[in-house]
């Protein structure tokens, strides 16, 4: 029997549409999300179907390949600071129901206190459709995604070579300031520049992000995070480029134009010969950088 094809309601193409906004600004916005989390002191917690599922993902970024899809739990009064140590679920062509992805398990993780905690599922989908994250417990709709067509993406994604860009070193600023907007110190990626990190020959990783601006939410915890890689990982060259050229945060740096990013925080992997093999964006752990460089 055909499966019938699901109707498109306007509730449904608004819902849809939301998730294909990404801004610069996604890492204040999931920022100020978790400062209005419902309070706990415990990460345990459970799922039910009246909570929300938040995309922390970028919605209209994704193309053919391995997805990586990072949610948090919601109430009504903003992220939750607690959730089950594991979720299961499966992803649904949105349009039929059919399962395109099942039995799939993500571990939580967190940035530390205050962060609200995060769920990675990750699944290969190769074809440009649109299909729903459903948690085992959680709403019933689940989370909605859209796989893209790879010439429609304009950010650089795994298998493409990473651009290089001066960006801003303790020697030259370039005109951003300041350089690093980590406190009370710049962060210690900015001895060279990406393009200089590039013909090293060495592997790289090029992280995009404003500390300044979001240190309760993604920013700072996770560059903070790198820094203890950059000692671990000596065969590898560490970049980081400001989002903002000024220190009230009005004007967007010439990194981000470069990239055309609409989001950030972003982090770039690469290989010795500069070509990516791995990108995070929207939040991610340490962890999982470490994995990528071991």
């Amino acid at each position: 029997m055909v499966a019938q094809r699901r109707v498109i309601d306007r509730r449904t193409v608004l819902r849809l549409g939301a998730a294909g906004v990404s801004t610069v600004a996604l890492s204040r916005v999931l920022s100020a999300c978790g400062g209005s989390s419902s309070p706990s002191s415990a990460l345990d917690g459970p799922i039910d179907d009246s909570m929300s599922l938040v995309q922390r993902w970028v919605p209209d970024q994704l193309g053919p390949g391995v997805q990586r899809l990072p949610i948090s739990l919601a109430d009504n009064a903003g992220m939750l600071m607690k959730g089950p140590a594991e979720l299961t679920g499966r992803v649904i062509n949105y349009l039929d129901d059919s399962v395109v992805a099942d039995n799939l398990v993500a571990t939580r993780r967190s940035l530390g206190e205050g962060s609200a905690p995060f769920w990675v599922f990750e699944t290969a989908i190769d074809a440009p459709d649109i299909y729903a994250l459903v948690v085992d417990g959680g709403p019933s709709d689940g989370a909605s995604l859209q796989v893209r067509e790879a010439s429609n993406l304009v950010v650089p994604r795994p298998g493409a070579p990473l651009p290089g860009f001066d960006t801003p070193t303790f020697d030259d600023h370039r005109g951003v300031e300041p350089m690093c907007s980590r406190l009370p110190e710049p962060c210690p990626f900015h001895d060279v520049t990406l393009n200089e990190a590039l013909a090293d020959g060495r592997r790289v990783v090029y992280i995009i992000g404003t500390p300044a601006h979001c240190r309760t939410g993604v920013c700072s915890p996770i560059l903070e995070g790198l820094i203890p890689l950059g000692d671990e990982f000596s065969d590898t060259v560490f970049v980081h480029a400001d989002v903002y050229a000024d220190k009230a945060g009005t004007t967007v740096a010439p990194a981000v134009n470069d990239l055309s990013l609409t989001f950030e925080p972003v982090l770039f992997v690469t290989d010795t010969s500069g070509s990516i093999t791995h990108r995070f964006e929207g939040v991610w752990h340490p962890d999982e950088v470490r994995a990528a460089l071991s």
